[in-house]
């Protein structure tokens, strides 16, 4: 069931919002291949402390890595360290773990938004739990998350196809 907050917010600001149940899965990209939504619309979201201060919530595609490096430079900040998933609990006290929806005034705290994003027509996350994902325009989500935007995925590598993979032999680049 999704989060009450956040199904009020959808609700009460006049969001439409399809409800995307799908089979158990706790990693954003086992998520994406569950919904059949691709990695680049669905919304992974990490929650990071800068250096000593209150924590923010950082939303990025799931098809990425965060870039902690690029997040520090964008927030002007020295460093920015990850949350684990046993500090979640506190803040999230009604999302199962590693599951929280992308509206950080739900719980008190600012959302940088990755620029990725922002060419998106629609837009998927989870709704507090490991079996539903929602999906909503990207303008609706950043009329309502009002998010800062900075640019720091961090792509990761793609694997080579099968037969590529199959036909290289140990240091030969492909033909």
């Amino acid at each position: 069931m999704l989060v009450e907050r956040a199904k009020r917010l959808l609700d009460d600001n006049g969001v439409a919002y399809e409800t995307l149940p799908h089979r158990e899965a706790y990693t954003a990209q086992g998520v994406a291949a569950a919904t059949h939504v691709s990695g680049w619309l669905l919304a992974k979201v990490l929650i990071v402390r800068p250096s000593d201060e209150s924590p923010l919530m950082v939303v990025l595609p799931a098809s990425c890595r965060l870039d902690l490096d690029a997040l520090a430079q964008a927030l002007h900040k020295p460093s920015v360290t990850l949350l684990s998933e046993v500090d979640l609990g506190a803040l999230f006290p009604d999302c199962e773990p590693g599951a929280m929806p992308p509206f950080g005034q739900l719980y008190g705290m600012p959302v940088w938004v990755d620029s990725s994003f922002s060419k998106a027509a629609d837009f998927a996350f989870q709704a507090g739990n490991h079996h539903e994902v929602i999906r909503i325009r990207y303008a609706d989500y950043e009329r309502l998350a009002q998010p800062a935007v900075a640019q720091f995925c961090r792509h990761l590598p793609r694997a080579a196809p099968s037969s590529l993979r199959r036909s290289r032999k140990r240091g030969q680049a492909p033909s």
